[in-house]
């Protein structure tokens, strides 16, 4: 009996399958939102920088 070879990325036929191979999405994990990484950067970034403009000017 031959091996049947499928090409890469599909799904051979299976005993019973009755839907047919589908790709499915990424995850894209902590990384679905980078605007929200962006901004969470950005504000600690002016916190710190205020820090040190408070210190110049005597206030911390």
């Amino acid at each position: 009996m031959a091996i049947t070879l499928h090409p890469p990325g599909e799904t051979p036929p299976a005993e019973g399958s009755t839907s047919e191979a589908h790709e499915e999405r990424a995850d894209g994990g902590i990384w679905e939102h980078p605007a929200l990484w962006a901004g969470i950067i950005l504000v600690g970034s002016i916190i710190f920088a205020a820090f040190f403009i408070a210190r110049i000017f005597g206030y911390g």
